[in-house]
């Protein structure tokens, strides 16, 4: 996949585990255009690559801004991020792709952001700031002091738009989801990213009263149950060459084609991102992603291989 050179023009403390990083163009070649709910794959490393969320608003051409938690049982990126990336570096990262977009047709946006979740989330409320959409965003956070771009949100740019609310307690959040979701404004849309138990609560509060179509989600990682499950060993089979191979326990697709010179692009590794997305021609998978809607599940014609297996003793790739 191609990439683009940038440059690091700032770096900046957002929070206590937060940093941003504004990104311009190190040719003098523009920047392609992004839609707000956009990420970017950042090249941190030879072969560490990781999705992160663009912050700024569409209409801020000149720039991409990302902002990186640095997570406690970082993978490596997070880390690599906060302690080796500095202002004037030169890095690569991947055109914009969005998996989160705002639905046009919308009347009414409802933005819930937890903690880091706050990044896609803050440009989908710049873009709509600027559009003069009606929208609003709940902003979930331990503390004033984990809370990124703070100072921002609670300028007169986004008065009376913006709640944020501080180390609420499970009951307390509970309640309080209850009270905002219990009834679906007309023609209004949910927009929810965060930490997974958060986003699990929030989407099944709302299950009553806002149908699946205007629930909408951005995932970061999946779901550690679902990469747990069973580890029976299963067959893939190449519908192009007609080769076949045996996926054992604790070994993904990606990992055992690979091996045999048959190499899928990834980047996330978690089913997260869609980069490795599969047709299947035969089987059953174990969708083990957070990718792939329900229906797209449902329908068992694609397979996200970084993270997903199968159900069925074989499986047709069209590889």
């Amino acid at each position: 996949m191609a990439t683009l050179t940038v440059k690091v023009n700032r770096v900046a403390q957002e929070s206590l585990d937060i940093k941003s990083f504004e990104l311009i163009s190190a040719t003098g070649d523009p920047l392609p255009p992004f839609a707000a709910g956009s990420h970017v794959d950042v090249h941190i490393d030879s072969g560490l690559i990781r999705q992160y969320s663009l912050c700024n608003g569409p209409h801020e051409t000149d720039r991409y801004l990302i902002a990186v938690k640095k997570e406690p049982e970082s993978r490596g990126g997070s880390r690599a991020m906060h302690e080796r990336i500095r202002e004037g570096d030169v890095i690569a990262v991947s055109a914009p792709r969005n998996n989160f977009p705002i639905e046009q047709q919308a009347k009414h946006h409802l933005l819930l952001a937890g903690g880091i979740g706050i990044t896609p989330v803050f440009s989908m409320a710049r873009h709509l700031l600027a559009a003069g959409e009606s929208f609003e965003l709940q902003y979930f956070t331990r503390s004033i002091q984990h809370t990124a771009f703070h100072a921002l949100l609670s300028g007169l740019d986004f008065k009376r738009r913006v709640t944020f609310h501080y180390a609420i307690e499970p009951d307390a959040l509970r309640a309080y989801l209850r009270k905002l979701l219990w009834h679906r404004p007309e023609g209004a849309h949910l927009y929810l990213c965060g930490p997974r138990q958060f986003m699990d609560l929030v989407e099944t509060t709302a299950a009553p009263t806002w149908p699946p179509e205007a629930v909408h989600l951005e995932y970061f990682a999946a779901d550690p149950m679902s990469l747990t499950g069973s580890q029976e060993t299963f067959q893939v089979r190449l519908a192009r060459s007609d080769t076949t191979f045996a996926v054992p326990a604790g070994r993904s697709i990606v990992e055992v084609l690979a091996e045999h010179g048959v190499h899928i692009e990834t980047s996330c590794e978690q089913g997260v991102c869609g980069t490795c997305l599969t047709g299947v021609l035969d089987g059953v998978p174990d969708h083990r992603d957070v990718f792939l809607t329900d229906a797209e599940k449902q329908a068992c014609d694609k397979i996200m291989p970084c993270v997903s297996r199968a159900k069925s003793l074989l499986l047709v790739l069209d590889l």
